[in-house]
This record gives structure tokens, C-alpha cells and sequence, in this order.
């Protein structure tokens, strides 16, 4: 699994960072049209910190999942394989 830092807007409801509604990468701006999971991380340990994690469809329809370390406030894209997003980021 490859972690690809990214910058992600969120909506701010009730608290701040609710859920995000779009992210860049490479500089292309991507809008998220659906959430179509999320899931989190609950237990701290050094290699998985405690993270919520998204797995998005794109207004273009392609499928991303991102996590937000929770920890560092970070968003990450994660790779497991070029096959997921349909082209490689290389």
C-alpha cells in the first residue's frame, strides 16, 4: 500500500473537516459526487495511527479511497495498485 499526500477541501457541519467534497492531485482539482464508504482506524499503533478513511466516486466516475490521518491532520490517496484508479500515477 502506497500513501500519495494530497490537499482535500471539506464540508464543516457540526464540526470541522465532516467529510471531504474534493481533492487534488497532480494539479487537477477532482470534485467527489458520492461518498460510496468510509470506515475508520480506531486503534493507535505506530504503522496505522487512527484515521478515518473514504472511498470516493469522482463527478468523472472514477473511484478513489482517501484517508485522513487524524493524528498529523494529513490526506492521503491510498495505492494499492494502478488497476483501482484506471491509469498510473507514476
Amino acid at each position: 500500500m502506497k500513501l500519495i499526500p494530497v490537499k482535500v477541501d471539506c464540508h464543516s457541519g457540526y464540526k470541522a473537516n465532516e467529510y471531504p467534497v474534493c481533492f487534488y492531485l497532480l494539479n487537477t482539482k477532482y470534485e467527489i459526487k458520492e461518498i460510496a464508504d468510509r470506515w475508520y482506524q480506531a486503534q493507535a499503533t505506530p504503522e496505522w495511527p487512527v484515521a478515518d478513511y473514504y472511498k470516493v466516486r469522482t463527478a468523472a466516475n472514477q473511484e478513489f479511497i482517501l484517508k485522513h490521518d487524524l493524528q498529523c491532520e494529513q490526506w492521503f490517496i491510498v495505492r494499492s495498485d494502478d488497476a483501482v484508479f484506471g491509469y498510473s500515477l507514476n
